[in-house]
């Protein structure tokens, strides 16, 4: 079945021993879906069960409960999630909605501790919470890999075009070549004549003349090995100057690269390992206090009954109390002004924040302590590569170095060779014979020099060969270049693409929210993207900040720019429920999860809730929003009602 199908046939939520609920079941239809009721009717911890049924670990179970349990069935798919208490923690198993819930948690569970929700008053840099989803290093991971294999295919393009430069020189060869060889051949065939006319007046000395002409074509083929390895000698001294210029080189740039000490990678391993250790402990801090916040919350709001049945005393009447100006606390049994409790409460809630700002202090020091280490061992493998070079390059010096001497000794012996040969032709040789052994000594330069001028035709043409298939490549390579700078372009520029439609999202809609609710004097609330210099650890960096301006105007037209602390408490929770909007239409949410959660609207009044209903509503397939009757009664009749749960 479709996912359009099944949101068409709605979503049944069975949920046990979340929250306040020991055991419930919900069905819900596509569209607006609203929890309506009083305090302690758990209506946010059936806003909680959906959560940890979409993989959400922001769940609080049932105090007296060992395990709970949350299912969701859309159509012919069901998925389901276990909680079970180990120790001090809550343990999670099962088939959630997503396996990754970071994206739902931070722009579609908009319930009061929402992060994205209160980034706008904590005073959190609202571009680093709409762009934490997005893999900064892995985009900069994947820029310097395509900036390598760009910068090898430029490499080989240029090589191609300074191979296509000599083409025309090579051609020019290849015609001069081909040239000579027809001289040659032509020269020799005259050559052969006048030996054919020759020898016929020497018939009767044809013994002789055939050992000569035996001792001739020796001479000609040691001539010819003679030739060949003074050739390979020459190349390899030239292969070996090659070579002392790469390792000189090689050796500038090993003396140029600083040395890596492995104790100041060490050293760098130990603090990293410090800090993570710092962040861990920092992590369960954090943790705990969400958890002490959370269950106060939830006493207050009167939404955890188990403790309050067991303070209910035989008059019954600790519920009222708990509900009541004073409150009976729940840890010690006295009764305390619920202000003293809300404020020990914003005390922890100030304390978590601390220990927030601390963890992410100690990540940017971390992030930085990365970089150096990285650093140092790019630093030590390039000294490797650069030895092993190095290396490399002294054993073939070496193996060139004996080739020349067994090469030298060769030619020593090919030498001595065509002395014996030429004393032993002169010795042959006679008056009578010497015009026609002087045709043979010349026909045999000529079948020399033929051969000579053949090998140089083959090595051109094979040289042009070699060329002209490359030059096959080089419109792939310019494409794969021109794929490459593209995706480059688009890395480069996704992060301040992302910003800039998080903006644009934020304005549109707070543009279109505020003309809807009509605050009094509240011309605007908007967004810009700005770069400030700040510093991080021990260097400075420019980084990008989203700043929230607001704008009011006086009774006679006049307009000024006002701070976010002067906003009234109704206007910031707008503002920071469409800015949690803004990421959640930049991110695609919807494409991910299928629920949107709204809770804690009771500083905005029934009509404006209405028309944020009505506005949200727009976006995700199913909208949850938890109100109290007076509010719910402000909303479209033909929203679904969900009473009891």
């Amino acid at each position: 079945m479709s996912d359009s199908e099944s949101i068409e046939r709605g979503a049944t939520i069975s949920a046990r021993n979340i929250g306040g609920i020991d055991d419930t079941t919900v069905d819900l239809g596509p569209g607006v879906n609203v929890l309506a009721g009083r305090n302690a009717t758990n209506r946010t911890s059936f806003l909680q069960a959906i959560m940890a049924v979409t993989g959400s670990d922001d769940v609080a179970m049932k105090g007296d409960a060992e395990e709970a349990e949350v299912t969701l069935t859309m159509g012919d798919s069901t998925y389901r999630r276990r909680l079970i208490r180990q120790n001090e923690s809550i343990q999670f198993d099962g088939e959630p909605y997503l396996d990754d819930p970071e994206l739902a948690d931070l722009f579609a569970f908009l319930l009061e501790s929402n992060e994205a929700r209160r980034a706008v008053t904590t005073g959190e840099n609202l571009r680093d919470l709409i762009m934490r989803p997005v893999d900064t290093e892995e985009i900069k991971s994947e820029i310097a890999r395509l900036e390598s294999e760009k910068t090898e295919i430029d490499e080989e393009i240029e090589a191609i075009e300074q191979r296509k430069q000599v083409l025309p020189e090579l051609e020019s060869e290849r015609e001069r070549i081909e040239a000579e060889i027809e001289e040659t051949r032509t020269a020799l065939a005259d050559k052969e004549a006048e030996i054919d006319a020759a020898d016929a007046d020497v018939q009767v000395q044809r013994r002789e003349q055939k050992q000569l002409e035996e001792k001739l074509e020796a001479l000609r083929k040691a001539r010819t090995d003679l030739e060949d390895v003074r050739y390979e000698l020459e190349t390899e001294r030239e292969s070996i100057d090659s070579l002392k210029q790469d390792r000189a080189t090689l050796r500038e740039e090993l003396d140029a690269l600083p040395e890596a000490p492995e104790a100041d990678i060490d050293h760098l391993e130990s603090e990293i390992d410090r800090l993570r250790e710092r962040r861990r402990r920092l992590d369960s801090e954090i943790n705990s206090l969400q958890s002490t916040v959370r269950f106060n919350e939830e006493m207050l709001d009167g939404e955890r009954t188990d403790v309050y049945e067991a303070m209910t005393d035989e008059s019954g009447h600790a519920t009222d109390e708990l509900l009541g100006d004073d409150v009976v606390c729940w840890t010690c049994g006295s009764e305390v002004p619920r202000e003293q409790i809300d404020g020990t409460l914003e005390d922890l809630r100030t304390l978590r924040q601390e220990k927030l700002d601390a963890k992410r202090e100690i990540t940017d020091e971390l992030d930085e302590l990365k970089a150096d280490k990285e650093g140092l061992e790019e630093q030590r493998a390039r000294r490797n590569e650069y030895q092993q070079q190095l290396s490399g390059i002294e054993d073939e010096l070496q193996r060139r170095e004996d080739r020349i001497e067994q090469l030298k000794t060769r030619r020593s012996e090919l030498e001595a060779t065509v002395k014996d040969l030429e004393s032993e032709v002169e010795a042959l040789e006679s008056e009578q014979f010497e015009e026609v052994l002087d045709l043979h000594r010349e026909a045999n330069e000529l079948e020399y020099e033929l051969g000579r001028l053949e090998t140089d035709l083959e090595d051109v043409e094979s040289e042009i060969e070699s060329i002209e298939s490359r030059l096959d490549e080089q419109s792939e390579l310019k494409a794969e270049r021109e794929r490459i700078s593209e995706e480059l372009t688009e890395l480069r520029t996704r992060v301040e693409t992302l910003e800039e439609e998080a903006i644009e999202a934020f304005n549109d809609h707070m543009e279109n929210v505020l003309e809807m609710l009509n605050y009094d004097n509240l011309e605007r609330i908007w967004l810009e993207r700005v770069q400030r210099e700040v510093r991080e650890g021990r260097r400075k960096a420019i980084k990008t900040f989203f700043e929230l301006h607001v704008v009011r105007s006086t009774p006679s037209g006049v307009t000024y720019e006002d701070t976010i602390d002067h906003l009234s408490e109704s206007e910031r929770e707008v503002t920071g429920l469409v800015f949690a909007l803004a990421g959640y239409l930049v991110h695609e949410v919807y494409e991910e999860v299928p629920f949107m959660l709204l809770d804690s609207l009771e500083a905005i009044d029934s009509e404006r809730i209405a028309d944020l209903v009505d506005h949200f509503s727009d976006f995700p397939d199913y909208l949850l929003v938890a109100l109290l009757p007076e509010d719910a009664q402000a909303l479209d009749d033909d929203y679904a009602r969900v009473r009891s749960i």
